[in-house]
């Protein structure tokens, strides 16, 4: 009689864990649940409401669409200071955003195209 292969219960866990975290770290925070340390999440209404999507530093990212130019709020839980960036017709402006920074009503999010772990060699914007 053929007993197959035994597989230690650590090992079968560990797998598991490795194909979990692939998985949502490829899903938007909307569809993987509450944001976690090292992300700065925007949503498009006041107070942290309404869809969101969060970026983990380092580089560059565009913001998904239905979050360009109409990012309400945000909130960083990264441990350094991240630039949103706003690409205007000859130049692109950015705004820091401070570790552990939040805004409830954040006027400067109509202006979001991207999030960046540098300036992206853009000016300041006030």
């Amino acid at each position: 009689m053929f007993r197959g292969f035994a597989v230690p219960a650590a090992a079968l866990a560990a797998t598991a864990l490795a194909a979990a975290t692939a998985l949502i770290g490829s899903v938007p925070a909307t569809a993987a649940g509450a944001p976690s340390a090292g992300d700065v999440c925007f949503w498009t209404a006041a107070g942290q409401h309404g869809s969101s999507w969060c970026y983990t530093p380092p580089g560059y990212t565009d913001v998904p669409e239905f979050l360009h130019d109409k990012a309400a709020s945000f909130r960083s839980h990264a441990d350094t200071a991240v630039y949103a960036i706003d690409w205007g017709r000859d130049t692109c402006y950015y705004r820091l955003i401070r570790a552990h920074d939040l805004a409830d009503n954040w006027p400067w999010g109509a202006r979001l195209d991207g999030v960046a772990d540098t300036t992206m060699g853009c000016r300041t914007s006030s």
